[in-house]
């Protein structure tokens, strides 16, 4: 969409032709007259429309469709955002996006007015420059729902042991070493085993998965719980999931996993 915006700004009359309710199929019509690269692109991309408006008639006859980027026996389905997007999408997929918008540059006069962003002598190269990049990508699979997730860093998963190792799946290698929290000999051990669940459901929902995304956090923030008492450090966190922000704090005690004589 981006890239369209650019492309569409200060666009001459005529070189949007008569294809004035999509002027970027005009223009790629256009350039496709002259450039061999872009002709190629208008040639798949009608055989992508075609497909698309055949799929109720032929619903078996999608092979052109394959080379949208999926690898799976799968027939992949257009969406309306991607059809919408379909000259710039398919340019991009099969990696002449950057040659394009380079030919358009070099030949803006023919299709911009002086004002236009891509006949500016130094925006149009950039921005023929910006889709090098995106352009050499392989688009082989989609977003997933789980696309926010990163393997967690390895002070998570060391404060993630040494918060619940004791408590962990009993199915572990035995060979690796539980890093455990010193409890305390004494006969609360329900109520130190329900705080432990707690630390390890906080702790791991530190990482950024399917469910929730870590958008902010800080360490030693203090908090000071009653007038009384003394403030203490922690680690404070802001969470985001599908439909709620979530601030969080856990004392360092707990996040260094040496609870001591502390409440």
């Amino acid at each position: 969409g981006v890239v369209e915006a650019c492309l569409l700004h200060m666009l001459k009359r005529r070189a949007a032709g008569f294809l004035r309710t999509d002027k970027v199929a005009a223009l790629f019509t256009k350039v496709g007259k002259t450039y061999a690269v872009a002709g190629d692109i208008c040639k798949k991309v009608q055989e992508l429309q075609q497909q698309a408006e055949g799929r109720k008639n032929q619903p078996n006859g999608q092979e052109p469709l394959k080379r949208q980027g999926s690898t799976t026996s799968k027939t992949p389905v257009l969406t309306p955002q991607a059809i919408k997007h379909i000259w710039v999408r398919t340019a991009l997929i099969e990696k002449v996006l950057d040659k394009i918008v380079q030919y358009i540059v070099d030949n803006c006069s023919k299709y911009y007015e002086k004002e236009a962003l891509l006949a500016d002598p130094v925006c149009g190269p950039i921005l023929a420059s910006l889709l090098v990049g995106p352009c050499a990508l392989e688009y082989t699979k989609l977003k997933t729902a789980d696309h926010y997730w990163t393997d967690p860093s390895a002070d998570e998963l060391v404060q993630r042991h040494r918060i619940h190792g004791v408590h962990g799946r009993q199915d572990s290698p035995s060979k690796r070493p539980a890093l455990g929290i010193r409890k305390r000999h004494s006969s609360g051990s329900t109520s130190e085993d329900r705080f432990a669940a707690s630390a390890r459901e906080y702790v791991e929902s530190l990482h950024q998965n399917s469910r929730t995304h870590l958008l902010y956090g800080k360490n030693n923030v203090l908090v000071q719980p009653k007038d009384d008492l003394e403030a203490i450090p922690g680690y404070l966190s802001l969470h985001q999931s599908a439909d709620s922000l979530t601030l969080k704090w856990t004392p360092n005690q707990l996040m260094n996993g040496t609870l001591g004589d502390s409440e």
